[in-house]
């Protein structure tokens, strides 16, 4: 029951977040999505602040999971960090007020430090699996950069007024982890390829002087 009680909170959460922002969002509007009393939030969870970060977390953590399940039991190392970084990567855009909330909160020195609850815990082991089956002779370690290099990746998606297209970003994560582009979802259009430098023209050949005979 207290397991059902908090999945409730925390998809009424995202629901809610999704459609109205972080700011417009309260907790007693979360309580009554849920159909739980508004007192069983604050039992649940210390804040709305702590309430958000782990319903984003409880959010990536399913996305990942579906997203693998849905390759077939023999695919590559490859093919299944391909198909990680596209799950996050597509949460921001399919759930830009939600990631863009969590990033604030969580990028904000005046709202506390970063959670790392159950479902952030389990969403970490997931992808250490995956670096440690792609070959990571680090696996901790290489997690904590492909964090970082996918946050910084859903904040170029997402800053308003400078947003960057989905494929440079992904292309730039592909590179680093040596993964072919079609594996996981490729994004359309593809990339450009950046233009080369224009050759420059070669100097008029120089008459040579007649012979001296």
């Amino acid at each position: 029951m207290r397991q059902r009680s908090r999945r409730r909170i925390m998809r009424a959460t995202v629901e809610l977040v999704d459609q109205h922002g972080y700011a417009g969002t309260t907790l007693s509007d979360i309580a009554e999505r849920a159909g739980l009393a508004r007192g069983l939030l604050s039992y649940y969870f210390d804040g709305k602040r702590l309430l958000m970060q782990s319903a984003t977390h409880r959010m990536m953590h399913q996305s990942l999971s579906s997203a693998l399940a849905e390759l077939a039991p023999d695919a590559t190392p490859e093919a299944r960090l391909a198909r990680a970084i596209d799950a996050v990567l597509g949460l921001a855009l399919d759930h830009p007020r939600v990631m863009r909330s969590h990033l604030a909160l969580i990028l904000d020195p005046d709202t506390g430090s970063f959670v790392q609850d159950p479902e952030q815990q389990q969403l970490g082991a997931i992808l250490q699996g995956l670096l440690r089956e792609w070959g990571a002779p680090d696996p901790a370690a290489e997690h904590a950069v492909l964090r970082s290099a996918l946050m910084g990746g859903c904040i170029g998606l997402l800053l308003p007024g400078a947003e960057v297209p989905l494929a440079p970003i992904r292309a730039d994560l592909f590179r680093r982890y040596d993964l072919p582009w079609e594996l996981g979802r490729p994004p359309q259009p593809l990339p450009q390829p950046l233009p080369l430098p224009l050759p420059l023209p070669l100097p008029p050949e120089r008459e040579r002087p007649p012979a001296r005979g």
